[in-house]
């Protein structure tokens, strides 16, 4: 079955490739596939200008005691950064940030000193300083790079140092060194242009605002902004170009052929199989007739010569009476009807036998068989010979 079967599949390829040889070729085209992993552009692309502003709400030691809305105050930054990959960014940039808070006395450098009946001190505080991020494209690591997509979730984490200025935009040298943390939300307005929405954490060592040399461990500022981003540059990214083949041709015809001709093997080797398991029939030889007597066309009487044939037989039979012969009777199926037919062979058969019989052979030692059909088949030419009596030793 398997040799057969791959010759099938062979005959049925060979054809499929010699009608497809007279099809025209079809061009083989090449494309970009992100898919098959990403290549690293050259250096002086993609980099990016972003610019944001917006607002934050500072949490010192005593702010609790401030109204919340009150203690809401501006912030901006402006940053420089490159992608090194569709996902992995760094940033550098400036970042001021304007801090409402709480103090129990009056703090130096405050934009704001003012005294509260409850003994505390409104205090506002101009900080500004470098900056540097680490910034990840969670969207392109976790789904993958698809260039010209709206929405990108950009995380990313930071640090830096604010330094604390006068109400004249002087230092007076109180440095803060930060760290922050942080989600841009960024959508892509055009291939150049995205907005952005920034939510930040930003916390930092202690700032001095206990009028009593305390100073407080941390404090934070959570932020809000709104920015825009010019991005540089190739701004998407380069993948590795592979070949896209022309769709198959519709092999649905040759398929079926070579199902019908595994069929057909199939059923070749079951009935080679059937053969090889079948029985030989054991065919047994016919006797050899021992001596024939031929009749007439309706004609059973024996003549003469016939009683001189039969005679000589009764001799032999009577020689060895161990041996048991038949005399069966025939009538050609060619002449007459089956009635007519039937007589004759039984007259013919039971003739010799009683001829036998007189010549002195015993009942017991031969018996009259008519036998239908022709001894010589359907062969018409042969019907003369089928008008017989034969004598055959059982």
């Amino acid at each position: 079955m398997k040799k057969a079967t791959f010759f099938a599949c062979a005959c049925a390829l060979l054809m499929g490739q010699s009608l497809m040889a007279q099809e025209p070729a079809q061009e083989v085209t090449y494309v970009e596939d992100a898919s098959q992993g990403l290549l690293l552009n050259k250096f002086n692309n993609n980099w990016f200008i972003t610019i944001d502003g917006g607002a934050g709400v500072y949490f010192s030691k005593y702010d609790s005691h401030r109204k919340f809305t009150d203690r809401i105050a501006p912030a901006a930054d402006i940053y420089v950064g490159k992608w090194f990959s569709p996902v992995i960014a760094l940033r550098a940039g400036a970042s001021w940030m304007q801090n409402k808070g709480l103090a129990n006395g009056p703090v130096g450098g405050a934009l704001v000193n003012e005294y509260r009946p409850d003994g505390f001190y409104k205090t506002k505080y101009n900080q500004v300083g470098p900056a540097f991020d680490a910034m990840i494209n969670l969207t392109n690591w976790w789904c993958g790079y698809k260039a010209g997509r709206v929405y990108n979730a950009i995380g990313y984490v930071g640090a830096g140092a604010y330094l604390t200025l006068d109400e004249d935009w002087h230092n007076i040298h109180d440095t803060n060194i930060f760290g922050r943390v942080g989600l841009i939300n960024s959508f892509n307005l055009s291939k150049r242009v995205a907005l952005s929405l920034d939510i930040r954490y930003t916390f930092m060592d202690g700032h001095n605002d206990n009028v009593n040399g305390n100073y407080d461990k941390i404090y934070s500022s959570l932020n809000a902004f709104l920015g825009l981003t010019f991005n540089l540059g190739k701004t998407n990214w380069s993948a590795p170009v592979v070949p896209v083949c022309p769709p198959a041709e519709n092999c649905d015809a040759l398929r079926a052929r070579l199902s019908a001709a595994e069929a057909r093997v199939a059923d070749l080797e079951r009935q080679l199989q059937d053969c090889l398991n079948r029985k030989p029939e054991v065919v047994e030889a016919e006797p050899e007739a021992l001596a024939t007597v031929y009749f007439p066309i309706g004609v059973s009487r024996l003549t003469r010569e016939d009683k001189n044939i039969v005679n000589a037989v009764a001799d032999v039979l009577k020689a060895d009476t161990s041996k048991k012969y038949d005399v069966k009777g025939y009538a050609d199926t060619f002449t007459g009807t089956d009635a007519i037919n039937n007589r004759l062979r039984d007259q013919r058969a039971g003739n010799v036998v009683k001829q036998l019989i007189s010549r002195g052979v015993s009942a017991d030692q031969v018996k009259a068989v008519p036998v239908q059909g022709n001894l010589h088949g359907d062969n018409a030419a042969l019907q003369s010979l089928d008008r017989c009596a034969v004598i055959i030793e059982r």
